[in-house]
């Protein structure tokens, strides 16, 4: 990596597509982050060393469908921890709790298997970016209805115009995100 701080370098190589998935949203794109193995690397490496600290060290990493899963289950490997994914619905084959929230237009839900986390876990939720918060939030009393803690959410992207990271916060869930982009 170059000397510039991580937060630009990541920045760097988030691609924005204009007018997806509709007129007038400039989508942030996290793919080439993952196409490149020394930026793949440099994005890990920022959420680990976050994350091995002791005051942070979660028990289990939650992963939000789908894009949370690759970051996740590489941030559990590497912090040598195990790895839950909070699923849309109707994806997971074994007995689920379930926590519907709403869109812009309609609604969502997502589960979790019951068994996924113990009472008292710790645990880091985590997915590729923050736009309304709904599906963080969702995850996150998911997890608290099994009677685990969630410690902090991350993300690599956050829209703060959206009003996501703002929700998040009010809810008194600590956030950490490495990329904010103005606009959306």
């Amino acid at each position: 990596m170059s000397t510039q701080p991580t937060t630009d370098y990541l920045r760097d190589h988030i691609r924005t597509v204009p007018d997806w998935p509709a007129p007038g949203v400039q989508f942030r794109d996290i793919t080439p982050l993952l196409q490149d193995p020394k930026v793949f690397r440099v994005l890990i490496k920022a959420f680990v060393d976050r994350y091995k600290t002791p005051e942070l060290r979660p028990d289990v990493v939650a992963g939000l469908d789908a894009r949370g899963f690759i970051i996740g289950a590489v941030v559990a490997y590497e912090l040598q921890v195990g790895f839950v994914p909070v699923r849309k619905k109707g994806k997971l084959p074994f007995t689920t709790v379930q926590e519907t929230y709403e869109l812009e237009y309609g609604s969502a839900t997502v589960e979790l298997h019951t068994d996924a986390v113990k009472p008292g876990d710790r645990v880091l939720l985590i997915d590729d970016l923050i736009a309304t918060g709904g599906t963080m939030m969702a995850g996150r009393r998911l997890l608290e209805k099994l009677g685990a803690t969630v410690i902090e959410g991350a993300a690599i992207v956050d829209l703060p115009e959206l009003g996501g990271s703002a929700r998040l916060k009010e809810s008194g869930l600590p956030l950490f995100t490495l990329v904010d982009f103005a606009g959306h």
